[in-house]
């Protein structure tokens, strides 16, 4: 039982399988009401929002908030996030609370009301927008893209912090800010790429690097579960245990395949592979 990301790593399923073993991946856990205690995507993404706002507020060279002193008036940080799932949700509240200026942007029109509840600017595609796949974002088409970088590229490169999430199971990450964006960026601006991990958001990020380009900071990092390993550490703990009395029943496991959380999340089962 553990996050195995079986999408994407065929190589380390293959031999579980061949060990006879059988596998649970937490990471399959579907995203419906009655899971959310077991959900731990949502529980790490949640501490990675609020984390990338605090190193972004360390690596910046300006402050969050409007401040009016003797001296002169502080305008408030501009501050973008891509994707408005869990980590995008609690870097938008989070950002807000220290006072910056925030806007956001989803490929699923649905995500715009979570976004404004929290007091972000919505950018908005001309387009009906993309819908959910199992509560993530499903790979958007080449014309929507497009769109999407077309109304987002006013905001992008008038931001002092860019906080990019978003990922789709089993896949490269999407590419959202390029290489030629990030050179039309303000002088100072920063980017703390959430997605590194799957290869990320932005096109110049490398996973536990900072790159520089153009007087443009670029973050790859995934940051929860090593920089906040006590809260990290505490929430995998409850995820795992509410799992754990979901699958059993007077100490063994029940093995119901008729139920939804079981069936997407048993990749392995005595040496059979059953997803892919």
């Amino acid at each position: 039982m553990s996050q195995l990301y079986h999408k994407s790593s065929p190589e380390l399923i293959k031999a579980i399988a061949e060990k006879g073993a059988t596998a649970f991946s937490m990471d399959a856990i579907p995203r419906i009401s009655r899971a959310q205690d077991m959900d731990v995507l949502s529980s790490q993404s949640n501490l990675a929002g609020y984390k990338a706002v605090i190193l972004g507020a360390y690596e910046m060279t300006k402050i969050f908030p409007l401040m009016m002193t003797a001296a002169g008036t502080i305008t408030p940080s501009r501050v973008l996030i891509y994707g408005v799932g869990v980590a995008g949700l609690q870097a938008i509240a989070t950002a807000k609370r220290l006072g910056a200026v925030v806007e956001a942007t989803d490929i699923r029109s649905e995500t715009k009301e979570q976004a404004e509840s929290l007091g972000a600017k919505f950018i908005s595609v001309e387009n009906e927008g993309e819908e959910s796949e199992g509560g993530y974002a499903k790979e958007a088409s080449e014309e929507f893209e497009q769109k999407q970088k077309e109304a987002v590229n006013k905001s992008l490169f008038q931001a002092d912090l860019v906080i990019t999430t978003a990922n789709i199971p089993g896949r490269k990450a999407p590419v959202l800010i390029t290489e030629e964006q990030v050179l039309q960026m303000k002088n100072g601006a920063l980017i703390i790429d959430l997605a590194a991990t799957q290869g990320g958001n932005c096109e110049v990020s490398v996973l536990n690097q900072t790159i520089v380009k153009n007087g443009v900071k670029v973050i790859g990092t995934s940051i929860a579960p090593k920089s906040v390993s006590n809260n990290a550490s505490e929430l995998y703990a409850k995820n795992i245990y509410n799992f754990i009395l979901h699958l059993t029943e007077d100490l063994n496991f029940k093995w119901d395949l008729e139920e939804e959380i079981t069936d997407e999340t048993l990749i392995v089962q005595n040496g059979i592979q059953r997803k892919k």
